[in-house]
Order: C-alpha cells, then sequence, then structure tokens
C-alpha cells in the first residue's frame, strides 16, 4: 500500500505512521516527495523519528549502530542531515531517547532546524515583496466595476502563491516555538 502525505511537523507525522502501525501497516520506505511505502503486518511494531544534523560517514555508521544494536530498524533518512526513521517490534522499550537529556538535544536540534528553515523563506519573502506586494498586475486598484474584479480573480491564484514563503516563514517560526518550550520544560526539570 502507497499513501502520499505531507508533513512539516515532525512530531505530527510520528504520531500519523504509528497510527498505520496500529492499523496493521509496517511502513518500508518513504520517499522524499511523501510517498509512504507500507505492508500489511501481524506484527505490533513502533516508530520514532530523530532529527540529526549533518553526520559524516564514520558518525553516520556510529549513529545507526547505536540504535540498531537496541532492536531499532533503520527505514529512511537524508544522507546529509534530516528526519531520520526508525522502527522496531513493540516490546516496552519503545523509546528512542532514553533520558532526559538526549531528548533536550533532539528539541535543540528541532529549534535549529526550524530557524535556519524559517530564515531561509523569510528571506525569499523578502526577495519577493521587496519591490511590489502581493498583487502585480499594474493599475488593478484603480480599476472600476468588472474590469477590476475579472483582473483581481484572475491574479489571486498567483498572490496566494507568493505568499507561501511568508506563510512558511510563519509555520516554521511557530515550529520553532513549540520546540523551544519543549526544550525549556526538559532543561528545568
Amino acid at each position: 500500500m502507497k499513501k502520499m502525505k505531507m508533513f512539516f511537523d515532525i512530531e505530527k507525522e510520528e504520531q500519523w505512521l504509528n497510527e498505520q502501525l496500529q492499523k496493521g501497516y509496517r511502513c518500508t520506505n518513504i520517499s522524499g516527495l511523501g510517498i509512504y511505502s507500507f505492508k500489511k503486518t501481524d506484527k505490533r511494531y513502533v516508530m520514532r523519528l530523530d532529527y540529526q544534523d549533518y553526520l559524516p560517514k564514520k558518525k553516520l555508521v556510529e549513529y545507526k549502530g547505536i540504535y540498531e544494536d537496541f532492536g531499532w530498524m533503520y527505514i529512511n533518512g537524508s544522507w546529509l542531515s534530516g528526519i531520520r526513521y526508525w522502527q522496531k517490534e513493540e516490546d516496552g522499550q519503545n523509546e528512542i531517547f532514553s533520558d532526559r537529556q538526549s531528548k533536550c538535544h533532539y528539541y535543540k536540534r528541532l529549534m535549529n532546524y526550524s530557524s535556519s528553515l524559517g530564515l531561509l523563506f523569510l528571506f525569499f519573502s523578502y526577495l519577493i515583496y521587496k519591490d511590489s506586494g502581493l498583487y502585480l498586475t499594474e493599475g488593478l486598484w484603480s480599476m472600476k466595476g468588472a474590469w477590476f474584479w475579472k483582473a483581481f480573480l484572475f491574479e489571486t491564484p498567483f498572490a496566494l502563491f507568493r505568499l507561501l514563503p511568508a506563510l512558511m516563514f510563519a509555520f516554521f517560526a511557530s515550529s520553532f516555538y513549540k520546540a523551544y518550550r519543549k526544550h525549556s520544560m526538559l532543561k528545568e526539570q
């Protein structure tokens, strides 16, 4: 079975993948385009996601080895940096972060990820809006009657598309804040 889905929140993606596992479908592959491959299973599995910055080849092998020693199976992950997908049969030891400090480091990595992507989209937004607004049709706001509505309705999908980087910045700012809150709560404990 294949499903296509896009996620921008790693915790929601993990939750959705575990819901598929509860329905009896084990994840076998995840493409970079958001296509998830599943296989029917009778066994009970659990899936965990981890975000890692760039790891040199030696560190990546070491990183994988640590988790595999504890029974986790590596499903997928970017060769540079990004989300790493781990799955194993349920056995009572279903967390990949064994202590508060490792969980704290995880949220710190998520904060760095969110802030870097957020700043990138903020830069794109600046480039798009610095010389003009969302609507680029010349004289749009001085048009009258039916001409205005035709031009306005024609231009609106393009304006919404130009708004996308600003919306992505807002999303990543929100994602940063969520990770910051969880990181702060763990540090205080």
